[in-house]
């Protein structure tokens, strides 16, 4: 008798993709983006249809993209457009400032995202971003030891009793 499968058995197994899949699915990416513009201040109720018939005195179009917010399901007000040659973003880009639905639109060369290079750099997800106390502070901190990381802190427990603990951290050279 066969076992019935549960979904997780189901799914297919994603395997890490190489770095020759990787650097060919990159410059896949790059080069449809090298034939794509951004088009901001989009009316929110303009279709994808509407930005199709703007854009076509430029060149042919192989897709326009509306993007809305997974939360609310309402559009974000921008749009990307791709052409079928290069040629055609350098015409579209001469459209930026026209009016569209009322609005006057901003258009630019799409940029390539670069996967894992964030606003402040190659840092990653889940970095190390402070204690959000702002900056120039002094030597300030926790604890006493002018601010080297030795000290303690103290406080009430449920009785009203005061409490202390005290830590020392190392620097590992």
């Amino acid at each position: 008798m066969e076992e019935e499968q549960t979904p997780e058995r189901r799914r297919t197994q994603k395997f890490p993709e190489t770095d020759e899949e990787r650097a060919e699915r990159l410059a896949k990416q790059e080069e449809a983006d090298s034939r794509s513009v951004y088009v901001g201040n989009v009316d929110y109720k303009a279709t994808p249809e509407q930005l199709e018939e703007f854009f076509r005195p430029v060149g042919v179009i192989d897709r326009v993209t509306i993007l809305f917010d997974k939360y609310s399901g309402l559009p974000k007000g921008y749009a990307y457009v791709e052409f079928e040659n290069i040629e055609s973003v350098n015409k579209a880009v001469d459209l930026h400032g026209k009016e569209f639905r009322g609005r006057e639109i901003r258009v630019s060369p799409k940029r390539t995202n670069i996967p894992g290079f964030g606003k402040r750099g190659p840092r990653g997800r889940g970095g190390f971003r402070g204690r959000g106390r702002g900056r120039g502070r002094g030597r300030g901190g926790r604890g006493g030891a002018n601010g080297r990381g030795e000290g303690g802190s103290s406080g009430t427990d449920d009785n009203g009793e005061v409490v202390t603990e005290s830590t020392t951290f190392e620097t590992i050279i």
